[in-house]
């Protein structure tokens, strides 16, 4: 990039931490509840302001009152290739202050590091595409195809009041898409004296489930053998406790296949003790060879010396590729007839193949970038807005490129505290895009 000080010309490397702050600046918690969420609509007109400042025309729509999302197109030099769709979510999940050594939305720069919720997930990734986009548009340049950009509401709690509500009544906006990339991919892993980029080709299925159960309600003081919270509890407990089954997908085939490369070992994904060979990268790994359930929400009673009538839990639960109807066979077998299931939020799971130009180009712009760099694909075992954009027929992949302190434990910060990003880490992010939408 040319020096700005000689030049007067704004890049996007000068711009990203500004805008990444900015954002972070604004509380857009996601409580899973509307009447308790901050809402959008701050960042969405942020977002919209950045865009139209450089000459796009950004459209603006409310899914509710609050909960909005931002869509805008660039026209590329060849409008009858695939567009690029380019996607990151506006809202974060709570932070306590309490818990933080900064204030969570105080946007901070301390050590090298700017701190606050949204840092990682996804502010990072909103900052750098509108800072190299803005660059763009500045200078006149034109991608080699259609780019559709989307800032979107809703995405930590499933998505249905943002990215699902564009897909089911906007779809035009994305006409011509056929790839996507977006959050939780492209960024460093040190393993050793490597560095790999993991690339998400994958992600697991979102099954959020209530169990409830229903017996007799009686007093405290009775013998009272049909009680709803020790069904409840006992359903819960075996349900936490038990160990699904391995099950490798091609995306974590083709993980460990690649990593057997680059370490020059061979590996098995079957291997019960592969974790603990992998040192940083088991975390990334561990979760995606099984389907997983894991209770998050009790509630029961209202009273001491009052046996209540039902109690209810809430789990949390993830299934792999292709697992889906086990995977709520399984469940239903270990929760057992008396213990009712219900889904809060249920999605299903995303895989592509980790080839083609546009993987070529990830690649390319990662070494370009880094010569060090490995990409490897994974399996993510969270969920993003690839669930429903996929339901258009579009390619998605994680993307967000960040190149990593080989000491920074980067899973932990996804929903944790001090969530945090280099902010050299954001320039690379930038110039990486940069050489990928050139290239693609």
């Amino acid at each position: 990039m040319t020096d700005t000080a000689s030049t007067g010309r704004v890049t996007a490397e000068d711009e990203v931490v500004e805008l990444c702050r900015d954002m972070i600046r604004i509380d857009t918690t996601n409580t899973g509840d509307t009447r308790t969420s901050a809402g959008e609509r701050k960042a969405a007109e942020y977002v919209a302001t950045k865009l139209a400042e450089v000459g796009l025309e950004p459209t603006l729509l409310e899914s509710e009152p609050g909960r909005a999302s931002v869509v805008a197109r660039i026209a590329g030099a060849d409008p009858g290739r695939g567009a690029l769709l380019i996607h990151g979510h506006l809202d974060v999940v709570p932070a306590d202050p309490s818990e933080w050594s900064v204030h969570p939305f105080a946007g901070e720069e301390r050590d090298g590091y700017l701190w606050g919720r949204g840092a990682i997930d996804m502010k990072d990734m909103d900052a750098m595409t509108l800072a190299l986009v803005r660059q763009w548009m500045r200078e006149g340049r034109r991608p080699p195809r259609d780019i559709v950009l989307a800032f979107v509401a809703d995405e930590e709690a499933g998505g249905a009041k943002g990215a699902r509500w564009l897909v089911d009544h906007h779809p035009v906006l994305f006409d011509g898409c056929t790839e996507a990339i977006s959050e939780v991919g492209g960024f460093s892993v040190t393993v050793g004296d490597l560095r790999l980029y993991l690339i998400q080709t994958a992600e697991k299925g979102l099954a959020w489930m209530r169990l409830t159960a229903a017996a007799r309600p009686g007093h405290g003081s009775m013998l009272h053998d049909d009680n709803a919270v020790v069904a409840l509890t006992a359903a819960v407990t075996r349900l936490g406790q038990h160990r699904f089954p391995i099950v490798v997908t091609d995306t974590v085939r083709a993980f460990v296949d690649g990593l057997s490369e680059v370490l020059g070992v061979p590996l098995d994904p079957a291997d019960p003790q592969l974790a603990s060979r992998l040192g940083a990268v088991a975390r990334m790994i561990g979760a995606t060879l099984r389907n997983t359930a894991n209770p998050t929400m009790l509630a029961a009673g209202y009273k001491a010396n009052v046996i209540p009538g039902t109690a209810e839990a809430v789990v949390d639960g993830r299934f792999l590729p292709g697992q889906e109807a086990e995977f709520t066979r399984q469940v239903d077998e270990i929760i057992g007839p008396d213990v009712r299931r219900e889904w809060l939020v249920h999605d299903h799971a995303v895989e592509t193949s980790f080839d083609g130009p546009l993987v070529e180009a990830m690649a390319a712009a990662l070494r370009a970038e880094d010569p060090q760099a490995r990409p490897l694909p994974y399996l993510m075992s969270g969920g993003t807005d690839a669930k429903s954009f996929a339901r258009l027929g579009i390619r998605c992949f994680g993307f967000s490129p960040l190149l990593l302190p080989p000491d920074l434990d980067f899973a932990a910060l996804f929903h944790g505290i001090d969530e945090r990003v280099p902010t050299d880490a954001l320039r690379f992010g930038v110039r990486v895009l940069d050489r990928l939408i050139t290239a693609s």
